[in-house]
């Protein structure tokens, strides 16, 4: 969901088979018109106006932001760098899911449920790109040198921070999964927290912008549920992922242990 590298645009790409540092600015410029063929269209909140502005230096976020990004280069090369890696792909959240789930959503076995993400992504990206195109705000590895998981691309480069992207997708399919199965919403919004967390281990995105992120899909499912549509594709979803998690198959218990323990706690404490 990252701008340049993984516009709106291409978050309407996002189908069923694919799913097998600048200042702050004084006042908003007037707010692009939102992608169409999502749920809300002009009716979407506007991202930028809820927000807190983007850090800049010589603020204690800014100097917080630095501090993360440095501490945890430590975390190079291992376990949780490993995971970091997976959650690259933000296409493939029902898979990053299917542990919290307790099974993982696809094509076949949740079509409604997987058209339901699909519908919602040009909304998650207008309300990630909106304040991003204000903002400009520089990637942590911009200002200080340390390694990232994924190329140092120029695509990347020219992608601001804040808000992330990927932490915005996440956390809002963490939250309409939640309110699908009820029963899992702890374990689905602690990998929904942790997705947007590797964010920060991979070295592209501070720890303000994954925070901010957080706020910034919590607004838009608000605003979700503003849409009479949305709550009918909901309702439709719901006995459609009872009906998955009760046929299974259930993820690699070992996998599923492993995947808990390295995402209790977030990384930068």
């Amino acid at each position: 969901m990252d701008r340049k590298h993984a516009t709106a645009g291409a978050i309407i790409a996002l189908s069923l088979a694919a799913i097998a540092g600048g200042a702050a600015i004084a006042q908003a410029p007037q707010a692009p018109k939102p992608a169409s063929g999502g749920y809300l269209g002009a009716s979407a909140p506007d991202t930028y106006r809820i927000l807190p502005q983007a850090p800049v230096a010589g603020t204690i976020r800014y100097e917080a932001d630095r501090k993360a990004f440095l501490a945890t280069r430590n975390l190079k090369d291992t376990p949780r760098w490993a995971l970091a890696i997976e959650d690259v792909n933000q296409f493939t959240m029902p898979k990053h899911m299917a542990c919290a789930l307790g099974v993982e959503l696809t094509a076949q076995n949740a079509p409604k449920t997987l058209a339901i993400l699909s519908k919602m992504a040009p909304d998650v990206g207008y309300a990630t790109n909106h304040p991003k195109d204000i903002y400009g705000r520089k990637r942590p590895y911009l200002i200080d040198e340390g390694p990232i998981c994924v190329d140092k691309s120029e695509a990347l480069a020219a992608s601001p921070d804040y808000p992330s992207g990927h932490a915005t997708w996440g956390w809002t399919v963490a939250l309409v999964l939640a309110e699908l199965a009820p029963d899992r919403a702890t374990e689905i919004l602690i990998r929904g927290r942790a997705f947007g967390e590797s964010r920060m281990v991979c070295g592209v995105h501070n720890m303000s912008a994954v925070e901010a992120a957080r706020t910034n899909a919590s607004a838009l499912v608000a605003g979700l549920h503003g849409s009479a549509q949305f709550r009918a594709d909901m309702d439709a979803a719901r006995e459609e992922v009872a009906k998955a998690r009760a046929a299974g198959p259930a993820p690699d218990p070992a996998a599923c242990a492993k995947e808990v323990e390295l995402t209790k706690s977030a990384p930068y404490n």
